[in-house]
């Protein structure tokens, strides 16, 4: 990706905040394929969705180079995803759906990313 920014754009973060989301989601998608028994199997969507959303948006943090405003794009991204994912990690793992109250900021927060990554 770093090959078709300009050299004054500064984004060796961005891969780093991108391999740190990546390697926590794999940790946690192992985690909850192997430790995580919840006494719902509703608590396992929750927490399968979490995973899954955390897992491709640190492609999205990744691919943020490619647009206009790079720090932009990866700042929305890894605040929603830590938003979205980490309230359903926290419904899931506490078995509790009342701290999933900022999983619709953190779906927001991605939707924007993305748009941000279109303009």
């Amino acid at each position: 990706f770093f090959f078709i920014m300009p050299p004054t754009v500064k984004v060796g973060w961005i891969s780093k905040v991108a391999a740190l989301y990546g390697a926590s989601a794999v940790a946690m998608g192992a985690y909850g394929a192997h430790g995580f028994h919840p006494s719902d199997p509703y608590y396992t969507e929750v927490f399968r969705r979490g995973n899954q959303y955390h897992l491709i948006h640190s492609l999205l943090i990744l691919a943020s180079p490619l647009a206009r405003r790079p720090p932009l794009v990866a700042g929305l991204a890894a605040v929603g995803t830590a938003l979205f994912s980490g309230s359903c990690y926290a419904v899931a793992l506490n078995e509790d759906r009342k701290l999933g109250t900022l999983a619709p900021y953190g779906g927001m927060t991605l939707i924007a990313a993305w748009l941000a990554l279109a303009f």
